[in-house]
């Protein structure tokens, strides 16, 4: 009986070489982000580093876009062990709560306003510019 070799970038809708990729990327941004000392995160920097790359490229290959189609549908489970430190961490909440609380509505009110302001700048310059509806 012979075993059929297959692709790790086969076409599946989980892909182990697309996983690879972005699990790649990720470890080349943390590399960067640590190594140069930048203040963002490392996963942050390896998206803009795949972005970078695809654009190079000149698109997204469809067992990409499946793998990561597959990772977005499970995003939820990512968020169990957030939560399950929330209840953990209750105490702090309890403790902490004004302080929580001043931050997110400051924090809403600073990100309303900043959308505002960024959408009538936008309004003006495309007035100004004769551009048409966006």
């Amino acid at each position: 009986m012979a075993i059929a070799k297959r692709s790790v970038f086969e076409d599946s809708p989980m892909s182990l070489g697309f996983i690879t990729v972005l699990l790649v990327f990720q470890l080349l941004g943390e590399a960067v982000s640590r190594g140069f000392g930048l203040p963002l995160p490392g996963p942050v920097v390896g998206m803009a580093l795949l972005f970078l790359g695809l654009m190079v490229r000149g698109g997204l290959p469809d067992g990409l876009r499946d793998t990561a189609g597959g990772i977005l549908k499970h995003l939820a489970l990512l968020f169990v062990p957030a939560g399950v430190g929330v209840v953990m961490h209750v105490h702090l909440l309890e403790r902490e709560w004004p302080a929580i609380a001043t931050a997110l509505v400051a924090s809403t009110a600073a990100t309303i306003l900043a959308t505002g302001l960024a959408m009538a700048a936008l309004d003006r310059a495309g007035k100004r510019g004769g551009a048409g509806d966006v």
